[in-house]
């Protein structure tokens, strides 16, 4: 039995972060290549900073020599300030979050950045905190998506087993890490399969626009 909804916030709750980081990088002459350096490796720069392993200045000087070194002259301060302005809502997910409440234990679990950043800040600009019973933040506990550590946490922190939980994201490595936790997972894409996935899941019935 189902006893928790734990959510992703990038790409679930809001637009994806990483469409947006891909249009970002390719508006301001930043090759895929150079890209994938900085934000793709578990030990690269933006995991790094996800774990407040380098500080906001750390990884705006690293962005800013990749892509110095790729030809382009956007700086890492700019960068940062266009990610901290968040990615937009998505309300039918959010919808579903309020829907749930008192019905099961509900959760997130964030990969982001900047722990000492207001939360909104940390969360995309969505009020997270107001949302959940509980918020696990890659940038505070210093472990991130898809490290077991992370889900662990927030199970943990819920009072149920991996088991006893659903778990959504868009990110499939992510998925991938919480169900060899034995977690059931379910993919957010744009459109509302998720939504009918998530019902069926917990035989509640969920609102859509």
């Amino acid at each position: 039995m189902l006893n928790a909804a734990i959510f992703d916030i990038g790409g679930v709750l809001t637009h994806s972060p990483v469409t947006a980081i891909i249009d970002f990088c390719r508006t301001h002459g930043i090759p895929d290549e150079t890209r994938i350096a900085v934000f793709g490796p578990e030990d690269g720069p933006w995991s790094r900073f996800e774990r407040s392993e380098l500080t906001p200045a750390e990884f705006a000087a690293v962005f800013e020599e990749h892509a110095r070194g790729a030809g382009s002259a956007v700086s890492g301060d700019e960068f940062l300030r266009w990610f901290f302005r968040g990615f937009g809502p998505r309300p039918e997910m959010i919808a579903v979050v309020q829907h749930l409440r008192g019905r099961v234990r509900l959760g997130a679990i964030t990969n982001n950045v900047a722990r000492d950043e207001p939360p909104e800040r940390r969360t995309a600009g969505v009020a997270i905190h107001d949302l959940f019973e509980v918020v696990v933040e890659s940038a505070i506990v210093g472990a991130r998506k898809p490290e077991p550590r992370i889900y662990h946490i927030a199970c943990e922190q819920l009072g149920v087993a991996p088991h006893e939980a659903v778990f959504l994201d868009d990110m499939g490595a992510n998925l991938k890490g919480a169900k060899a936790l034995g977690m059931t997972t379910i993919k957010v894409d744009h459109t509302l399969r998720a939504i009918d996935e998530l019902e069926a899941a917990l035989g509640i019935p969920l609102p859509r626009p």
